[in-house]
């Protein structure tokens, strides 16, 4: 387990729990009253640290290397029935975004998502979960592949936003990323958005669209990260901190603007912490999420999807 600065007081107490539990294990000796002792003082600690996280420290949370990405989710809530897809059927497969049919409990989804990687070799392989072109329009072919079947679609979102480089531009970043949101304002199946980590600007919308948007408790949205907001108006990151205070990019900040509509809580320390714990509390939230909107005719849920998004801001004429 890696650790973030702020969470030294943790690791400090888990290492402690850690060793007691082995010398227990391998001389005999009972230790039990111990490390239940510092177990108690490990949650005590994991709650004063998490107690008040300020937007930055959400925002390195998201960015955790032990923190569960979208195929993590997919493998353990399919139980291994994912069966994933590949290609545009125009320009090549896309690694960066991966999707295809997968069931929970008794229902199959189109389950689609950013990947990062795990490791060096992964993430170029993944480009750190920043799709080009053919992704968004892969993602955009599997889901009219769901629509066609009638198949709701879940759609994981952990992205620090569309790749910014040359060839992708050459082959249409923007539209893609445009035709991507104008058609999933118009599915005629359910669409469920789940922000896991970050969700970074055009990179995020591009299969953000839906009729429920819901983010994990330390996850982050926004047009633009704090580092880049930085470096354009002070010309360094050094104002990072400052910036993901005043870019509003938190779960709790976008619940209270009316931008989401519901916060998945996390396991105690992060999902990182504990993965398996939050595993089943996000399959949990798509089933009640699909039972909900099972419920609402396909003409009032894409009605309903619209003004979901017109609705979103202030104009003045």
């Amino acid at each position: 387990m890696e650790y973030l600065d702020f969470e030294k007081p943790i690791q400090e107490i888990q290492d402690q729990y850690i060793n007691c539990v082995m010398i227990q294990e391998k001389s005999g000796v009972d230790m039990k009253e111990v490390c239940n002792q510092l177990k108690l003082k490990l949650e005590k600690t994991i709650q004063k640290v998490h107690h008040n996280l300020t937007p930055w420290q959400r925002v390195q949370l998201s960015r955790h290397p032990n923190r569960p990405y979208t195929l993590d989710y997919i493998e353990f809530i399919t139980k291994k029935t994912f069966i994933e897809l590949h290609g545009d059927r125009n320009f090549g497969d896309d690694k960066a975004i991966v999707g295809g049919f997968g069931k929970i409990e008794d229902h199959t989804f189109m389950l689609i998502g950013t990947q990062k990687g795990k490791n060096t070799k992964d993430r170029q392989y993944r480009r750190f979960g920043m799709p080009n072109p053919e992704g968004y329009r892969k993602a955009l072919r599997l889901m009219k592949l769901a629509e066609k079947f009638r198949k709701p679609i879940v759609s994981f979102i952990d992205t620090p936003g569309a790749f910014p480089g040359i060839e992708a531009e050459e082959r249409g970043q923007g539209e893609a990323i445009g035709k991507n949101i104008y058609e999933m304002m118009c599915l005629k199946v359910p669409i469920i958005i789940l922000i896991i980590g970050e969700g970074a600007s055009g990179g995020a919308l591009g299969i953000g669209i839906g009729d429920i948007v819901s983010m994990m408790e330390n996850s982050w949205f926004s047009v633009i990260s704090p580092e880049s907001c930085s470096t354009i108006l002070w010309g360094n990151w050094d104002q990072k901190e400052k910036s993901a205070e005043a870019l509003k990019l938190t779960a709790g900040d976008m619940h209270k603007l009316n931008l989401i509509d519901d916060i998945i809580k996390e396991p105690l320390g992060g999902a990182h912490f504990c993965p398996n714990k939050a595993y089943k509390i996000v399959k949990k939230k798509i089933v009640k999420y699909y039972k909900e909107l099972s419920s609402i005719d396909i003409e009032s849920m894409i009605r309903n999807r619209k003004n979901k998004y017109i609705s979103i801001g202030f104009f003045d004429e």
